[in-house]
């Protein structure tokens, strides 16, 4: 039986280019950066050319570049120095975020009395921009966190027309771009944003190794504290094999964007043709016009093949997901689906499917042939 992995927006494959850098880097280069001899120097030298070739990418300076554990971490990291280091007083995010924002900015609300504000989402997962700019009335010291691609539904924020709308009116702009970064371009000289996030496991790279994008002079401070290493604002020895791995993942990813994104969307709309044929019922969580490597459809399936459809499809060899996998294991219904459906479609089995260039045509052919058997 044949294994279908169709779950890429939970996390990709490490690409072989990426195993044999990482595996140099530890055999070779297994230093620690901060150490002053040869070894420690040789180890320093791998990890400033993977900030420089990261921050390239993304038209940064390399000093804007920190290296984390994840993206959750970055997040964390940003949002909480923003309100106890920026004394930002007020927070407007989307309750359709990813819960590592979700979550620290609900804790955040309770730790320090922030108010905290969550702008509109229109049917099909859009921000309510018009929404957004009346939120922005108020003068007290404001940061805005609304993500670059969601991660359930692929609906895409304008990065650039929210970043110039902060800036008119003065406040902080904070996107978790883990779902688009390496998967589309990003300049951040093109627009006025202060932080971005990102997480290497979601472009072909390894786990356990993000970066966060700081612009310079940004004000803020480390989330904890010991040794000086990332400018003092990150302690902690470097990994520097994972670091590498995802330099090498991000190079690759830009190196055949053109070709993997029009092969993806190729596949994308395939499986809308086969979905469109086999179950003509079928609709579209937040419309056609979503990221092209993700698609989150409601089945017409009646409620009782909810709980089971997952499992049918594992059992089948085919691994898509219901939402976010960090939910993995919850029997509650996606809060980001919430904000969209009715009470109806809610309880009706919804799927996300998120492609990579590693995906086929038979990929498609054969998850449908299991959904017609259910």
């Amino acid at each position: 039986m044949k294994k279908v992995y169709l779950d890429n927006a939970s996390t990709t494959a490490i690409r072989v280019e990426v195993i044999q850098e990482m595996t140099k880097v530890m055999a070779e280069d297994f230093g620690n950066p901060s150490s002053t001899h040869s070894f420690g120097r040789n180890a320093k030298s791998v990890l400033e050319l993977s900030r420089k070739s990261i921050a390239k990418q993304l038209n940064a300076s390399a000093q804007e570049i920190i290296f984390t554990s994840c993206g959750t971490e970055a997040n964390n990291w940003i949002l909480r120095s923003a309100v106890v280091d920026l004394k930002v007083k007020r927070i407007i995010t989307s309750k359709t975020e990813h819960h590592a924002v979700l979550y620290t900015v609900q804790a955040l609300q309770k730790e320090f009395g922030i108010q905290v504000d969550y702008v509109a989402i229109k049917p099909n997962g859009d921000i309510d921009i018009t929404d957004l700019v009346q939120l922005l009335s108020q003068e007290d010291k404001t940061l805005v966190s609304l993500m670059h691609v969601n991660n359930e539904t692929g609906a895409v924020l304008d990065i650039k027309r929210i970043a110039m709308i902060c800036a008119e009116h003065n406040v902080l702009f904070h996107s978790d771009t883990v779902q688009s970064i390496g998967k589309t371009e990003l300049d951040v000289q093109a627009f006025p944003v202060d932080f971005l996030v990102a997480s290497a496991h979601k472009f072909h790279g390894p786990k356990g190794v993000g970066f966060a994008y700081i612009r310079k002079n940004s004000g803020l401070q480390p989330l904890f504290y010991g040794g000086e290493q990332e400018k003092g604002l990150r302690a902690g020895t470097e990994a520097v094999h994972q670091i590498a791995g995802m330099a090498k993942a991000l190079e690759l990813s830009y190196a055949n964007l053109e070709i993997v994104r029009t092969q993806i969307s190729e596949l994308k709309n395939y499986l809308i043709e086969r979905l469109e044929i086999e179950f003509p019922s079928f609709s579209i969580n937040g419309g056609q016009n979503g990221f092209y490597n993700m698609l989150n459809v409601l089945l017409p399936f009646s409620e009782d093949k909810t709980a089971m459809i997952l499992f049918h499809l594992d059992m089948k060899g085919i691994a898509v997901s219901r939402g976010s996998a960090c939910q993995s294991g919850s029997i509650k219904a996606s809060h980001v689906l919430a904000e969209m459906l009715s009470y109806a479609d809610l309880k009706k089995p919804s799927l996300r499917i998120s492609f990579s260039h590693y995906n086929s045509k038979e990929d498609v052919d054969l998850l449908i042939e299991a959904l017609k058997t259910i």
